[in-house]
């Protein structure tokens, strides 16, 4: 398609190290080198307003402030954020925007795509109830602000001309919940010869992964007592890459439990250092329960692992039980334990597997998320193109 110059709104982005912000620099730098303009509006990350070209892509920071509740994460103020988003639109005139968030830079980009008649893109990384654990919403209002949240995102996205997330599952919870009866499922995608590249190299124990934030919605603490609970027969060593909340937490629960020379906390690493835990890793594990796709899954994947993952949300579009891994019931530890024994005891079986695993993630290829959204582009762009006519 011709070259456009593209708008991509986002409540975070690196260096924040996040799924949600790891897929819109990948979608943006993607596009870039589809031979796009691709400017990203995103919350500052070090508070004043920002910008700067990374990789091709133009950066636009909005003023934020740190959330006292996360270190290290920015948020924004409506105040600050909607007149800061209508001045980005109109100076920098896109020919179609792209939100990836509803929140306050998200909504303020919605805003000022419909106030100023551009083509609108949404696609949802969230779910509402992940808020829950960095707010301070007392227990018993819970289930109405779920409802309300679910109804907002609606409301929002509700102005775009196509919405998308991640997976089926992911179009059902906003089909469900925030009535976006035509939403479409569109992979985040990877890059998996990026993850292809490097030779697996495991160690002389077998090694299980965990990749991603250590905050309650993952339950790592499910995948450590399951990880303790292995027969002594059954050699094994627990790595654990990522940060967040319950670290410390979670860290003396291994200890506890008497595994914590076996168990590594790295937390974030850089990433080449990524790449090489995914080549010296034997088995992959994913305890979270609130997945609308999982990215690190997908890299697990690409790089030839058999993966065991919690029975919930979107991991069941990842995993094949039997074929490239198992699945398990939420907060069944035994049942955990089970499965990641299996896979530990057996090389011949994690070899299987791990050749489905780099099978099936042949689907999802970031070359055809970037093909899938071009087409997504010029679909709206044609719509304004017929909805000007008809008009004139």
């Amino acid at each position: 398609m011709k070259p456009l110059r593209i708008l991509v709104g986002a409540e975070t982005y690196p260096p924040d190290v996040n799924g949600a912000a790891r897929f819109v620099e990948r979608l943006a730098t993607g596009l870039v080198g589809r031979g796009h303009e691709v400017h990203v509006v995103a919350p500052s990350p070090t508070g004043p307003p920002s910008r700067e070209t990374r990789d091709g892509v133009v950066v636009h920071g909005v003023r934020s402030h740190r959330y006292y509740q996360h270190d290290g994460f920015q948020v924004c103020m409506p105040w600050e954020a909607f007149p800061a988003t209508y001045a980005l639109m109109d100076e920098i005139d896109p020919d179609v925007v792209h939100t990836n968030a509803h929140m306050v830079v998200g909504r303020g980009v919605v805003r000022a795509a419909h106030r100023t008649g551009r083509p609108l893109v949404a696609t949802n990384h969230l779910m509402p109830e992940n808020l829950i654990g960095y707010s301070p919403i007392p227990r018993p209002l819970r289930h109405a602000f779920h409802a309300w949240a679910w109804r907002d995102l609606g409301r929002v996205f509700g102005k775009a001309q196509v919405v998308t997330a991640p997976t089926p599952r992911a179009v059902e919870l906003l089909v469900r919940h925030a009535g976006l009866v035509d939403a479409l499922p569109v992979s985040c995608g990877i890059d998996a010869d990026r993850y292809r590249a490097i030779p697996h190299s495991p160690g002389p124990v077998p090694t299980v992964l965990f990749v991603g934030r250590l905050d309650q919605e993952k339950r790592v603490d499910e995948l450590i007592r399951a990880f303790a609970a292995l027969p002594d027969e059954v050699p094994g060593r627990l790595e654990i890459v990522g940060d967040g909340a319950r670290r410390e937490e979670w860290s003396a629960l291994a200890a506890g439990l008497g595994v914590g020379e076996r168990v590594r906390f790295r937390g974030f690493v850089s990433e080449q250092e990524l790449l090489e835990a995914y080549a010296g890793a034997d088995v992959f594990c994913m305890p979270g329960v609130a997945e609308l796709q999982s990215l690190v899954t997908l890299e697990a994947m690409a790089a030839g692992l058999p993966v065991v993952a919690a029975n919930a949300m979107a991991l069941p579009h990842l995993v094949r039980p039997g074929r490239n891994g198992w699945l398990y019931t939420p907060g069944d530890v035994q049942e955990l334990t089970t499965r990641l024994g299996a896979l530990l005891g057996d090389a011949a079986m994690r070899r299987r597997m791990g050749a489905a695993s780099r099978e099936m993630v042949a689907a999802h290829g970031a070359e055809a998320t970037l093909d899938r959204f071009e087409g997504i582009y010029a679909q709206v762009l044609g719509r304004e193109a017929v909805a000007a006519h008809r008009a004139a």
